[in-house]
Protein backbone atom coordinates (compact mmCIF):
# COMPACT_ATOMS: atom_id res chain seq x y z
CA UNK A 1 0.00 0.00 0.00
CA UNK A 2 0.59 3.77 -0.05
CA UNK A 3 2.60 5.39 2.81
CA UNK A 4 0.59 6.46 6.06
CA UNK A 5 -0.61 9.96 5.58
CA UNK A 6 -3.95 9.62 7.22
CA UNK A 7 -5.13 8.08 10.37
CA UNK A 8 -7.82 5.78 8.77
CA UNK A 9 -4.59 4.01 6.76
CA UNK A 10 -3.29 2.14 10.10
CA UNK A 11 -5.59 -0.46 9.90
CA UNK A 12 -5.00 -0.74 6.57
CA UNK A 13 -1.30 -0.85 6.99
CA UNK A 14 -1.91 -3.89 9.81
CA UNK A 15 -3.90 -5.43 7.44
CA UNK A 16 -1.29 -5.90 4.73
CA UNK A 17 1.72 -6.52 7.30
CA UNK A 18 0.38 -8.61 10.33
CA UNK A 19 -3.58 -9.13 9.40
CA UNK A 20 -4.00 -10.26 13.21
CA UNK A 21 -6.81 -12.35 14.80
CA UNK A 22 -6.83 -10.62 18.21
CA UNK A 23 -6.40 -6.80 16.70
CA UNK A 24 -8.62 -5.36 18.81
CA UNK A 25 -9.93 -7.17 22.27
CA UNK A 26 -12.51 -6.26 24.56
CA UNK A 27 -14.49 -8.46 27.75
CA UNK A 28 -18.32 -8.66 27.77
CA UNK A 29 -19.77 -10.71 30.00
CA UNK A 30 -16.76 -11.99 31.60
CA UNK A 31 -15.08 -12.96 28.34
CA UNK A 32 -12.64 -11.70 25.63
CA UNK A 33 -14.35 -10.63 22.50
CA UNK A 34 -11.70 -10.63 19.66
CA UNK A 35 -11.73 -8.79 16.77
CA UNK A 36 -9.42 -9.42 13.81
CA UNK A 37 -8.02 -6.64 11.73
CA UNK A 38 -10.49 -7.50 8.50
CA UNK A 39 -13.14 -7.49 11.18
CA UNK A 40 -11.97 -4.10 12.56
CA UNK A 41 -11.54 -2.58 8.76
CA UNK A 42 -15.19 -4.18 7.80
CA UNK A 43 -17.04 -3.04 10.81
CA UNK A 44 -15.31 0.89 10.25
CA UNK A 45 -16.52 0.56 6.75
CA UNK A 46 -19.84 -0.51 7.52
CA UNK A 47 -20.27 2.63 9.80
CA UNK A 48 -18.99 4.80 7.38
CA UNK A 49 -21.42 3.73 4.80
CA UNK A 50 -24.38 4.48 7.42
CA UNK A 51 -22.81 7.98 8.45
CA UNK A 52 -23.10 8.76 4.86
CA UNK A 53 -26.31 7.65 4.45
CA UNK A 54 -27.49 9.68 7.90
CA UNK A 55 -25.77 12.52 5.39
CA UNK A 56 -22.96 13.39 7.38
CA UNK A 57 -20.87 15.83 5.91
CA UNK A 58 -16.98 16.81 5.41
CA UNK A 59 -15.92 18.31 8.89
CA UNK A 60 -19.25 17.64 10.51
CA UNK A 61 -18.58 16.84 14.32
CA UNK A 62 -18.97 13.90 16.27
CA UNK A 63 -18.98 13.60 19.84
CA UNK A 64 -17.61 10.20 21.47
CA UNK A 65 -17.45 9.83 24.90
CA UNK A 66 -16.83 6.49 26.51
CA UNK A 67 -15.60 5.58 30.13
CA UNK A 68 -13.47 2.48 29.36
CA UNK A 69 -11.56 2.30 26.06
CA UNK A 70 -13.43 -0.05 23.96
CA UNK A 71 -13.13 -2.06 20.58
CA UNK A 72 -16.58 0.08 19.68
CA UNK A 73 -14.40 3.36 19.80
CA UNK A 74 -11.89 2.46 17.63
CA UNK A 75 -14.50 1.18 15.03
CA UNK A 76 -16.12 4.36 15.27
CA UNK A 77 -13.42 6.27 15.22
CA UNK A 78 -12.18 4.73 11.77
CA UNK A 79 -15.47 5.50 10.26
CA UNK A 80 -16.12 8.75 11.15
CA UNK A 81 -12.70 9.69 9.81
CA UNK A 82 -13.21 8.05 6.52
CA UNK A 83 -16.13 10.41 5.41
CA UNK A 84 -14.34 13.42 6.49
CA UNK A 85 -15.80 14.35 9.51
CA UNK A 86 -13.77 15.13 12.47
CA UNK A 87 -13.98 12.70 15.90
CA UNK A 88 -14.42 14.88 19.31
CA UNK A 89 -13.74 12.67 22.37
CA UNK A 90 -14.91 13.83 25.52
CA UNK A 91 -13.79 13.26 29.01
CA UNK A 92 -16.49 10.80 30.71
CA UNK A 93 -15.69 12.35 34.12
CA UNK A 94 -16.44 16.15 33.42
CA UNK A 95 -19.07 18.20 34.74
CA UNK A 96 -22.54 18.27 32.54
CA UNK A 97 -21.35 22.12 32.04
CA UNK A 98 -18.15 20.73 29.88
CA UNK A 99 -20.26 18.62 28.27
CA UNK A 100 -22.90 21.26 27.45
CA UNK A 101 -19.73 23.58 26.55
CA UNK A 102 -18.24 20.85 24.26
CA UNK A 103 -20.75 19.82 22.16
CA UNK A 104 -21.88 23.22 21.59
CA UNK A 105 -18.87 25.14 21.07
CA UNK A 106 -17.84 22.12 18.45
CA UNK A 107 -20.73 21.63 16.76
CA UNK A 108 -21.48 18.10 17.40
CA UNK A 109 -24.61 16.57 15.27
CA UNK A 110 -24.39 13.24 17.33
CA UNK A 111 -22.61 11.63 19.94
CA UNK A 112 -21.88 8.20 20.77
CA UNK A 113 -22.19 7.26 24.38
CA UNK A 114 -20.50 4.22 26.52
CA UNK A 115 -22.87 2.99 29.17
CA UNK A 116 -26.00 4.62 31.41
CA UNK A 117 -23.76 7.35 33.20
CA UNK A 118 -22.69 9.04 30.52
CA UNK A 119 -26.07 8.75 28.82
CA UNK A 120 -27.44 10.43 31.77
CA UNK A 121 -24.99 13.55 31.97
CA UNK A 122 -25.80 13.80 28.12
CA UNK A 123 -29.63 13.76 28.48
CA UNK A 124 -29.40 16.26 31.64
CA UNK A 125 -28.11 19.28 29.01
CA UNK A 126 -29.25 17.56 25.81
CA UNK A 127 -31.89 20.47 25.18
CA UNK A 128 -29.48 23.17 25.62
CA UNK A 129 -27.48 21.67 22.40
CA UNK A 130 -29.77 22.66 19.86
CA UNK A 131 -27.18 21.18 16.93
CA UNK A 132 -27.30 17.87 18.24
CA UNK A 133 -29.63 15.42 16.64
CA UNK A 134 -28.86 12.33 18.17
CA UNK A 135 -27.60 10.02 20.95
CA UNK A 136 -26.63 6.20 20.62
CA UNK A 137 -24.85 4.00 22.94
CA UNK A 138 -22.57 1.44 22.85
CA UNK A 139 -24.04 -0.85 25.79
CA UNK A 140 -27.86 -2.13 25.52
CA UNK A 141 -29.62 0.97 27.16
CA UNK A 142 -33.68 0.98 27.11
CA UNK A 143 -34.91 4.10 25.17
CA UNK A 144 -31.25 4.69 24.07
CA UNK A 145 -30.91 4.45 20.29
CA UNK A 146 -27.85 1.34 19.94
CA UNK A 147 -24.61 1.74 17.35
CA UNK A 148 -25.31 -1.52 16.06
CA UNK A 149 -28.06 0.40 14.21
CA UNK A 150 -25.41 1.86 12.02
CA UNK A 151 -24.06 -1.33 11.44
CA UNK A 152 -27.73 -2.79 10.06
CA UNK A 153 -28.03 0.45 8.36
CA UNK A 154 -24.07 0.10 6.81
CA UNK A 155 -24.89 -3.58 5.79
CA UNK A 156 -25.73 -2.55 2.09
CA UNK A 157 -22.33 -1.90 0.56
CA UNK A 158 -23.83 -0.26 -2.75
CA UNK A 159 -22.28 3.25 -1.56
CA UNK A 160 -19.09 2.09 -0.58
CA UNK A 161 -17.88 3.04 -3.69
CA UNK A 162 -18.64 6.38 -2.20
CA UNK A 163 -16.70 6.13 0.96
CA UNK A 164 -13.62 5.43 -1.72
CA UNK A 165 -13.54 8.71 -3.11
CA UNK A 166 -14.29 10.62 0.03
CA UNK A 167 -10.93 8.69 1.48
CA UNK A 168 -9.30 9.62 -1.35
CA UNK A 169 -10.75 13.51 -0.80
CA UNK A 170 -9.04 13.76 2.45
CA UNK A 171 -5.78 15.40 2.80
CA UNK A 172 -2.88 14.74 5.44
CA UNK A 173 -3.37 18.56 6.41
CA UNK A 174 -7.41 18.29 7.06
CA UNK A 175 -8.49 18.34 10.81
CA UNK A 176 -9.04 14.83 12.20
CA UNK A 177 -9.83 15.53 15.59
CA UNK A 178 -10.84 18.12 18.08
CA UNK A 179 -9.19 17.36 21.23
CA UNK A 180 -10.76 19.44 23.98
CA UNK A 181 -8.09 20.09 26.95
CA UNK A 182 -9.27 19.96 30.66
CA UNK A 183 -7.08 22.66 31.77
CA UNK A 184 -6.32 23.76 35.33
CA UNK A 185 -8.21 26.86 34.61
CA UNK A 186 -11.20 28.51 32.76
CA UNK A 187 -13.20 26.95 30.25
CA UNK A 188 -11.71 23.67 27.97
CA UNK A 189 -9.51 24.68 25.09
CA UNK A 190 -10.31 22.70 21.26
CA UNK A 191 -7.04 21.64 20.41
CA UNK A 192 -7.17 21.04 16.35
CA UNK A 193 -5.40 18.45 15.01
CA UNK A 194 -4.77 17.70 11.89
CA UNK A 195 -4.03 13.85 10.24
CA UNK A 196 -0.47 14.64 9.50
CA UNK A 197 -0.25 16.23 13.21
CA UNK A 198 -0.97 12.10 14.62
CA UNK A 199 0.21 10.24 11.75
CA UNK A 200 3.82 12.31 11.95
CA UNK A 201 4.03 11.64 16.14
CA UNK A 202 3.44 8.04 15.23
CA UNK A 203 5.87 7.18 12.54
CA UNK A 204 8.74 9.64 14.45
CA UNK A 205 7.91 7.77 17.66
CA UNK A 206 8.10 4.56 15.94
CA UNK A 207 12.17 4.01 16.00
CA UNK A 208 11.97 4.52 20.39
CA UNK A 209 9.74 1.94 20.61
CA UNK A 210 11.46 -1.66 21.11
CA UNK A 211 8.35 -3.65 19.95
CA UNK A 212 8.97 -7.00 18.20
CA UNK A 213 6.55 -5.99 15.58
CA UNK A 214 3.83 -8.75 15.14
CA UNK A 215 4.34 -10.63 18.26
CA UNK A 216 3.42 -7.74 21.47
CA UNK A 217 0.05 -7.56 23.44
CA UNK A 218 -0.53 -4.44 25.08
CA UNK A 219 -3.35 -3.91 28.03
CA UNK A 220 -4.68 -0.25 27.29
CA UNK A 221 -6.57 1.06 30.50
CA UNK A 222 -5.09 4.67 29.71
CA UNK A 223 -8.22 7.04 28.61
CA UNK A 224 -8.73 7.22 25.15
CA UNK A 225 -9.82 10.40 24.46
CA UNK A 226 -6.56 12.01 25.46
CA UNK A 227 -4.16 12.34 23.00
CA UNK A 228 -1.17 10.12 24.74
CA UNK A 229 -3.19 6.74 24.74
CA UNK A 230 -5.00 7.12 21.49
CA UNK A 231 -1.81 7.64 19.56
CA UNK A 232 -0.26 4.76 20.89
CA UNK A 233 -3.26 2.86 19.57
CA UNK A 234 -2.56 3.95 16.71
CA UNK A 235 1.10 3.21 17.32
CA UNK A 236 0.32 -0.70 17.76
CA UNK A 237 -1.66 -0.86 14.92
CA UNK A 238 1.44 0.58 13.37
CA UNK A 239 3.42 -2.62 15.07
CA UNK A 240 0.49 -5.37 14.81
CA UNK A 241 0.34 -4.85 17.98
CA UNK A 242 -2.86 -6.95 19.48
CA UNK A 243 -4.51 -4.73 22.01
CA UNK A 244 -6.83 -5.77 24.80
CA UNK A 245 -9.12 -3.07 26.81
CA UNK A 246 -8.71 -3.07 30.61
CA UNK A 247 -12.13 -2.91 32.38
CA UNK A 248 -11.25 -0.63 34.66
CA UNK A 249 -8.40 0.73 36.89
CA UNK A 250 -10.06 -0.92 39.74
CA UNK A 251 -9.61 -3.98 38.13
CA UNK A 252 -6.37 -3.69 36.20
CA UNK A 253 -3.99 -6.06 38.89
CA UNK A 254 -7.03 -8.94 37.08
CA UNK A 255 -6.85 -7.87 33.72
CA UNK A 256 -2.45 -8.09 34.16
CA UNK A 257 -2.72 -11.46 35.17
CA UNK A 258 -5.17 -12.64 32.82
CA UNK A 259 -3.87 -10.89 29.70
CA UNK A 260 0.02 -11.17 30.50
CA UNK A 261 1.06 -8.05 28.13
CA UNK A 262 4.56 -7.23 27.35
CA UNK A 263 3.70 -3.45 27.58
CA UNK A 264 1.20 -0.63 29.23
CA UNK A 265 1.11 3.07 29.32
CA UNK A 266 0.67 4.05 32.69
CA UNK A 267 0.78 7.59 34.86
CA UNK A 268 3.19 8.34 37.42
CA UNK A 269 0.15 8.27 39.77
CA UNK A 270 -0.77 4.70 38.80
CA UNK A 271 3.00 3.62 39.21
CA UNK A 272 3.27 4.71 42.71
CA UNK A 273 0.15 2.61 43.85
CA UNK A 274 1.87 -0.13 42.40
CA UNK A 275 5.19 0.67 43.93
CA UNK A 276 3.26 1.07 47.20
CA UNK A 277 0.97 -1.67 47.02
CA UNK A 278 4.11 -3.94 46.35
CA UNK A 279 6.16 -2.42 49.35
CA UNK A 280 3.11 -3.03 51.81
CA UNK A 281 3.25 -6.81 51.00
CA UNK A 282 7.12 -6.78 52.05
CA UNK A 283 6.52 -4.79 54.67
CA UNK A 284 4.06 -7.73 56.18
CA UNK A 285 6.96 -10.12 55.60
CA UNK A 286 8.91 -11.53 58.15
CA UNK A 287 12.54 -12.60 59.43
CA UNK A 288 14.90 -13.59 56.00
CA UNK A 289 12.33 -12.77 53.37
CA UNK A 290 11.53 -9.50 54.71
CA UNK A 291 15.32 -8.62 54.81
CA UNK A 292 16.23 -9.97 51.72
CA UNK A 293 12.89 -7.62 50.45
CA UNK A 294 13.99 -4.39 51.91
CA UNK A 295 17.93 -5.21 50.31
CA UNK A 296 16.35 -5.55 46.60
CA UNK A 297 14.50 -2.25 47.69
CA UNK A 298 17.52 -0.57 48.91
CA UNK A 299 19.50 -1.95 45.67
CA UNK A 300 17.20 -0.76 43.37
CA UNK A 301 16.79 2.91 44.73
CA UNK A 302 20.57 2.81 43.00
CA UNK A 303 19.93 1.54 40.14
CA UNK A 304 21.92 3.28 36.87
CA UNK A 305 21.70 1.97 33.42
CA UNK A 306 24.36 0.56 31.43
CA UNK A 307 25.91 -1.00 34.27
CA UNK A 308 27.49 2.21 35.65
CA UNK A 309 27.51 1.30 39.15
CA UNK A 310 30.04 -1.20 38.53
CA UNK A 311 30.48 -5.06 38.61
CA UNK A 312 29.65 -5.89 41.68
CA UNK A 313 26.57 -3.97 42.09
CA UNK A 314 25.24 -5.88 38.90
CA UNK A 315 26.01 -9.33 40.09
CA UNK A 316 24.16 -8.13 43.27
CA UNK A 317 21.33 -6.96 41.44
CA UNK A 318 21.45 -10.24 39.26
CA UNK A 319 20.26 -11.76 42.82
CA UNK A 320 17.65 -9.11 43.68
CA UNK A 321 16.04 -9.77 40.01
CA UNK A 322 16.31 -13.66 40.53
CA UNK A 323 14.74 -13.53 44.09
CA UNK A 324 13.03 -10.81 44.97
CA UNK A 325 12.10 -8.79 41.71
CA UNK A 326 11.33 -11.76 39.49
CA UNK A 327 7.87 -12.07 41.68
CA UNK A 328 6.99 -8.59 41.16
CA UNK A 329 6.90 -8.90 37.07
CA UNK A 330 4.82 -12.29 37.83
CA UNK A 331 2.15 -9.88 39.61
CA UNK A 332 2.20 -7.87 36.78
CA UNK A 333 1.10 -10.45 34.47
CA UNK A 334 4.73 -12.35 34.11
CA UNK A 335 5.52 -11.23 30.51
CA UNK A 336 5.73 -7.22 30.94
CA UNK A 337 8.79 -5.91 29.57
CA UNK A 338 8.02 -1.86 28.70
CA UNK A 339 5.95 0.75 30.87
CA UNK A 340 5.41 3.94 28.91
CA UNK A 341 5.00 6.73 31.07
CA UNK A 342 3.36 10.31 30.74
CA UNK A 343 1.25 12.97 31.68
CA UNK A 344 3.02 14.27 34.44
CA UNK A 345 6.45 13.62 36.14
CA UNK A 346 7.71 10.32 37.21
CA UNK A 347 9.46 10.39 40.76
CA UNK A 348 13.17 9.27 39.97
CA UNK A 349 13.03 6.85 42.64
CA UNK A 350 10.03 4.65 40.73
CA UNK A 351 12.05 5.04 37.76
CA UNK A 352 15.24 3.33 39.27
CA UNK A 353 13.21 0.66 40.80
CA UNK A 354 11.07 -0.33 38.03
CA UNK A 355 14.44 -0.96 35.61
CA UNK A 356 16.28 -2.77 37.99
CA UNK A 357 12.75 -5.30 38.50
CA UNK A 358 13.19 -5.52 35.06
CA UNK A 359 10.20 -3.55 34.41
CA UNK A 360 11.56 -0.27 32.91
CA UNK A 361 9.63 3.15 32.80
CA UNK A 362 9.78 5.13 29.86
CA UNK A 363 9.21 8.40 30.60
CA UNK A 364 8.23 10.75 27.54
CA UNK A 365 6.99 14.37 27.00
CA UNK A 366 4.58 16.01 25.05
CA UNK A 367 1.51 18.18 25.27
CA UNK A 368 -2.21 17.52 23.43
CA UNK A 369 -0.92 20.49 21.08
CA UNK A 370 1.91 18.30 20.09
CA UNK A 371 0.18 15.27 19.24
CA UNK A 372 1.35 14.43 21.82
CA UNK A 373 5.10 13.29 22.30
CA UNK A 374 8.22 15.84 22.08
CA UNK A 375 10.49 13.55 24.01
CA UNK A 376 10.82 9.66 24.82
CA UNK A 377 13.73 7.72 26.79
CA UNK A 378 14.62 4.92 25.03
CA UNK A 379 17.11 1.91 26.66
CA UNK A 380 18.55 0.57 23.59
CA UNK A 381 21.47 2.73 22.42
CA UNK A 382 22.34 4.94 25.72
CA UNK A 383 18.65 6.36 25.18
CA UNK A 384 18.01 5.95 28.72
CA UNK A 385 18.46 8.37 31.53
CA UNK A 386 16.53 8.53 35.20
CA UNK A 387 15.27 12.11 35.80
CA UNK A 388 14.53 13.03 32.32
CA UNK A 389 12.09 12.33 29.84
CA UNK A 390 14.88 11.01 27.07
CA UNK A 391 15.76 12.69 23.41
CA UNK A 392 13.81 14.82 21.08
CA UNK A 393 12.22 12.56 18.89
CA UNK A 394 13.18 12.82 14.80
CA UNK A 395 12.04 15.78 12.94
CA UNK A 396 10.84 17.32 16.07
CA UNK A 397 12.67 20.63 16.92
CA UNK A 398 13.06 21.93 20.19
CA UNK A 399 14.80 25.30 21.53
CA UNK A 400 14.52 26.23 25.49
CA UNK A 401 13.88 30.33 24.98
CA UNK A 402 15.67 32.58 27.76
CA UNK A 403 13.33 32.47 30.87
CA UNK A 404 13.65 29.11 30.27
CA UNK A 405 10.39 28.26 28.45
CA UNK A 406 10.37 25.03 26.11
CA UNK A 407 9.66 26.22 22.89
CA UNK A 408 8.61 23.11 19.63
CA UNK A 409 8.53 23.09 16.02
CA UNK A 410 7.66 20.18 13.79
CA UNK A 411 5.10 18.32 11.92
CA UNK A 412 3.21 17.15 15.00
CA UNK A 413 2.28 21.04 16.60
CA UNK A 414 -0.88 21.45 16.43
CA UNK A 415 -3.46 23.39 13.78
CA UNK A 416 -4.32 25.85 16.41
CA UNK A 417 -7.37 26.32 18.94
CA UNK A 418 -10.72 25.63 17.62
CA UNK A 419 -12.68 29.07 17.35
CA UNK A 420 -10.12 31.01 19.36
CA UNK A 421 -7.47 33.17 16.94
CA UNK A 422 -6.29 35.29 20.12
CA UNK A 423 -5.30 32.04 21.82
CA UNK A 424 -3.39 30.59 19.40
CA UNK A 425 -1.59 33.14 17.84
CA UNK A 426 -0.18 33.85 21.48
CA UNK A 427 0.73 29.98 21.28
CA UNK A 428 2.38 29.95 18.37
CA UNK A 429 4.47 33.17 18.32
CA UNK A 430 7.60 32.96 16.12
CA UNK A 431 6.76 30.17 14.76
CA UNK A 432 7.20 27.77 17.72
CA UNK A 433 4.92 26.30 19.89
CA UNK A 434 5.04 27.67 23.47
CA UNK A 435 4.92 24.83 25.95
CA UNK A 436 4.32 26.52 28.78
CA UNK A 437 6.96 24.20 30.32
CA UNK A 438 10.32 25.33 32.36
CA UNK A 439 13.23 22.52 30.91
CA UNK A 440 16.60 22.14 30.01
CA UNK A 441 18.87 20.04 28.13
CA UNK A 442 21.82 18.45 29.57
CA UNK A 443 25.27 17.55 27.55
CA UNK A 444 24.38 14.11 26.06
CA UNK A 445 21.36 16.26 24.83
CA UNK A 446 18.28 14.17 27.21
CA UNK A 447 15.47 16.85 28.25
CA UNK A 448 14.59 17.65 31.45
CA UNK A 449 11.61 19.37 32.76
CA UNK A 450 11.73 21.92 35.78
CA UNK A 451 8.30 23.26 36.55
CA UNK A 452 5.40 24.75 34.76
CA UNK A 453 6.26 28.23 33.97
CA UNK A 454 2.37 29.67 35.05
CA UNK A 455 2.90 27.83 38.42
CA UNK A 456 6.43 29.28 39.67
CA UNK A 457 6.11 31.95 41.98
CA UNK A 458 8.20 34.21 43.87
CA UNK A 459 8.37 34.57 47.68
CA UNK A 460 8.33 38.15 49.35
CA UNK A 461 12.11 37.27 49.60
CA UNK A 462 12.62 37.44 45.86
CA UNK A 463 13.26 33.79 45.63
CA UNK A 464 11.66 31.01 43.16
CA UNK A 465 10.12 28.63 43.89
CA UNK A 466 9.66 25.20 41.50
CA UNK A 467 6.01 23.70 43.55
CA UNK A 468 6.28 20.74 40.99
CA UNK A 469 9.54 19.79 42.23
CA UNK A 470 9.09 20.22 45.99
CA UNK A 471 5.80 18.26 45.26
CA UNK A 472 7.19 15.51 43.32
CA UNK A 473 9.65 14.89 45.92
CA UNK A 474 7.27 15.32 49.07
CA UNK A 475 4.94 12.33 47.28
CA UNK A 476 7.39 9.63 47.67
CA UNK A 477 6.40 9.69 51.66
CA UNK A 478 3.60 7.33 52.38
CA UNK A 479 2.05 9.44 54.48
CA UNK A 480 0.95 12.00 51.22
CA UNK A 481 -1.39 11.23 48.66
CA UNK A 482 -1.78 14.79 46.93
CA UNK A 483 0.38 17.60 48.07
CA UNK A 484 -0.15 21.85 47.08
CA UNK A 485 2.63 24.29 47.34
CA UNK A 486 1.84 27.48 47.96
CA UNK A 487 3.71 30.63 49.02
CA UNK A 488 3.05 33.45 46.12
CA UNK A 489 4.36 36.78 47.61
CA UNK A 490 4.67 35.31 51.17
CA UNK A 491 7.44 34.81 53.41
CA UNK A 492 7.84 30.97 52.81
CA UNK A 493 6.82 28.06 50.97
CA UNK A 494 3.81 26.29 52.53
CA UNK A 495 1.78 23.18 51.13
CA UNK A 496 -2.25 21.69 51.47
CA UNK A 497 -1.92 18.32 51.93
CA UNK A 498 -4.50 15.13 51.76
CA UNK A 499 -3.01 12.68 53.53
CA UNK A 500 -3.37 8.76 52.19
CA UNK A 501 -5.65 8.03 54.57
CA UNK A 502 -5.80 3.58 53.93
CA UNK A 503 -1.93 4.06 54.63
CA UNK A 504 -2.16 6.24 57.88
CA UNK A 505 -4.73 3.50 59.26
CA UNK A 506 -2.35 0.39 58.17
CA UNK A 507 0.28 2.67 59.77
CA UNK A 508 -2.11 2.86 63.05
CA UNK A 509 -2.44 -0.77 63.03
CA UNK A 510 1.49 -1.95 62.89
CA UNK A 511 2.73 0.33 65.57
CA UNK A 512 -0.66 0.03 67.83
CA UNK A 513 -1.36 3.97 67.52
CA UNK A 514 -5.16 4.88 67.79
CA UNK A 515 -4.99 7.62 64.10
CA UNK A 516 -8.87 8.10 64.21
CA UNK A 517 -11.79 6.31 63.00
CA UNK A 518 -12.57 9.12 60.46
CA UNK A 519 -10.84 11.41 58.28
CA UNK A 520 -11.28 14.73 60.31
CA UNK A 521 -10.27 12.88 63.08
CA UNK A 522 -7.10 11.63 61.03
CA UNK A 523 -6.02 15.07 60.21
CA UNK A 524 -6.24 16.31 63.71
CA UNK A 525 -4.57 13.52 65.31
CA UNK A 526 -1.22 15.11 67.36
CA UNK A 527 0.77 12.14 66.34
CA UNK A 528 -0.38 11.62 62.42
CA UNK A 529 0.29 15.72 62.10
CA UNK A 530 3.92 14.84 64.20
CA UNK A 531 4.69 11.98 61.73
CA UNK A 532 3.75 13.79 58.28
CA UNK A 533 6.24 16.84 59.72
CA UNK A 534 8.88 14.36 60.09
CA UNK A 535 8.56 13.08 56.57
CA UNK A 536 8.15 16.83 55.29
CA UNK A 537 11.79 17.70 57.34
CA UNK A 538 12.96 14.45 55.63
CA UNK A 539 12.59 15.32 52.42
CA UNK A 540 13.09 19.20 53.21
CA UNK A 541 17.19 18.33 53.06
CA UNK A 542 17.24 17.73 48.93
CA UNK A 543 16.03 21.42 49.12
CA UNK A 544 18.02 25.14 49.42
CA UNK A 545 16.55 26.32 53.07
CA UNK A 546 14.32 29.20 51.23
CA UNK A 547 12.63 26.15 49.11
CA UNK A 548 12.02 24.15 52.37
CA UNK A 549 8.00 23.88 53.37
CA UNK A 550 7.95 25.66 56.83
CA UNK A 551 4.30 24.59 57.51
CA UNK A 552 1.83 22.50 56.53
CA UNK A 553 -1.71 21.77 57.10
CA UNK A 554 -4.36 18.92 56.06
CA UNK A 555 -7.54 17.87 54.38
CA UNK A 556 -10.14 15.48 55.18
CA UNK A 557 -11.30 15.73 51.83
CA UNK A 558 -10.48 13.04 49.12
CA UNK A 559 -8.90 14.84 46.01
CA UNK A 560 -10.61 13.96 43.08
CA UNK A 561 -11.89 14.87 39.30
CA UNK A 562 -15.25 14.67 40.65
CA UNK A 563 -15.30 17.19 43.38
CA UNK A 564 -13.14 19.41 41.34
CA UNK A 565 -9.24 19.41 42.87
CA UNK A 566 -8.05 17.14 39.76
CA UNK A 567 -8.16 17.56 36.09
CA UNK A 568 -9.14 14.20 34.06
CA UNK A 569 -5.57 13.62 33.60
CA UNK A 570 -4.89 13.65 37.43
CA UNK A 571 -3.32 17.35 37.66
CA UNK A 572 -4.05 19.82 40.49
CA UNK A 573 -6.92 22.30 39.84
CA UNK A 574 -4.53 25.02 41.60
CA UNK A 575 -6.86 27.57 41.79
CA UNK A 576 -9.83 25.86 42.72
CA UNK A 577 -7.85 24.21 45.37
CA UNK A 578 -6.83 27.57 46.64
CA UNK A 579 -10.14 28.64 46.64
CA UNK A 580 -11.55 25.70 48.45
CA UNK A 581 -9.08 26.04 51.15
CA UNK A 582 -8.97 29.93 51.82
CA UNK A 583 -9.58 29.51 55.39
CA UNK A 584 -6.00 27.06 55.67
CA UNK A 585 -4.20 29.36 53.59
CA UNK A 586 -4.93 32.02 55.80
CA UNK A 587 -4.57 29.62 59.00
CA UNK A 588 -0.62 28.62 57.72
CA UNK A 589 -0.05 32.67 56.58
CA UNK A 590 -1.88 34.86 59.59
Amino acid sequence: MAEITRLFDFPYYQLEHFNIADSLVTKSNGVWIKTSTQEYIDKANTVSRALLRMGIQKDDKIAVISTNNRTEWNIMDIGILQTGAQNVPIYPTISEGDYEFILNHSGSIYCFVSDEEVLRKVNLIKDNVPNLKEVYSFNDIEGCKNWTELLIQGEDKSNQNEVEIKKKSIQPEDLATIIYTSGTTGKPKGVMLSHKNIVSNVLDSASRIPFEAGKTRALSFLPICHIFERMILYLYQYYGVSVYFGESIEKISDNLKEVKPTVITAVPRLLEKVYDKIYAKGSELTGIKKMLFFWAIDLGLKYEPYGANGAFYELQLTIARKLIFSKWKEGLGGNLELMVSGSAALQTRLARIFAAAEIPVMEGYGLTETSPVISVNDMRNKGFKVGTVGRVIDNVEVKIAEDGEILCKGPNVMMGYYKDEILTNNALADGYFHTGDIGEFDNEGFLKITDRKKEMFKTSGGKYIAPQLLENTMKQSRFIEHIMVIGEGQKMPAAIIQPNFEFIKEWGKIHKIEVGTNNIEIITNPKVIERIREEIDYLNKKFGNWEQIKRFELTPDIWSIESGHLTPTLKLRRKIILEKYKLLFEKIYN
